[in-house]
């Protein structure tokens, strides 16, 4: 399945070992999904984990270089504003662009629209629970 990860999701994987965020990276890792993801989400990701969690530049490097190699960088091409927050949109942008089946959220908001031009939007445990399956 090709899948785009929020933010939140992709802090889960990096920050807190053994739980859920983690299991999801592990799909990519094993190559049973195809993560795809944008400069924007990325930006934002590695802004988060300076700022909220105190990560220093090489271990920002560190990251950005893991998620090059395990996922699919795209570019999209339009600006969507969908949701109210921002960085909602970036995803919802990489979604399309990628032409991905999932975004994979915590986000209520996200959550609320369930589908989006075909990509469906699950959390965390609807994603791990349809690997179990």
């Amino acid at each position: 399945m090709k899948v785009v990860f929020d933010t939140n999701v992709l802090v889960s994987a990096l920050v807190f070992p053994g739980g859920r965020g983690e299991a999801a990276l592990l799909q990519v890792v094993e190559e049973r999904d195809q993560l795809f993801f944008s400069k924007p989400i990325l930006d934002e990701l590695l802004g988060v984990l300076a700022r909220k969690f105190s990560r220093d530049k090489e271990e920002l490097s560190r990251v950005a270089l893991l998620l090059s190699e395990l996922g699919v960088a795209v570019r999209p091409r339009q600006k969507l504003r969908v949701v109210k927050d921002e960085p909602d949109n970036r995803v919802l942008e990489c979604a399309l662009a990628g032409h991905v089946d999932a975004i994979v959220t915590g986000d209520q908001a996200l959550l609320e629209l369930r589908e989006f031009h075909g990509v469906r939007i699950i959390s965390l445990h609807e994603y791990l629970e349809a690997d179990e399956a």
